[in-house]
């Protein structure tokens, strides 16, 4: 007994499971990929502070962004 193709079961059942489990088993696109960190490249980024944050670590003179650096890495854990 055959089904008329408006019936429940697809024409090739077999073709169409393998479709389904390869729908949901199939990774993601991801986007591009990140490039690994080079270690003491420093990348210049806009950052708002406080003005009485920034006057405390410019206090001591130069060496201020290195200092505010060092905070960060440490709040940071690393």
């Amino acid at each position: 007994m055959s089904r008329s193709p408006g019936g429940r079961r697809p024409p090739d059942p077999l073709k169409a499971a393998e479709a389904a489990f390869k729908k949901v088993t199939a990774k993601p696109v991801e986007g591009p990929l990140k490039a690994p960190a080079i270690p003491g490249v420093k990348e210049t980024v806009p950052l708002r502070i406080d003005q009485d944050i920034l006057e405390y670590f410019q206090e001591d003179g130069p060496g201020w962004q290195d200092r505010i650096n060092a905070a960060l890495r440490k709040a940071a854990g690393k």
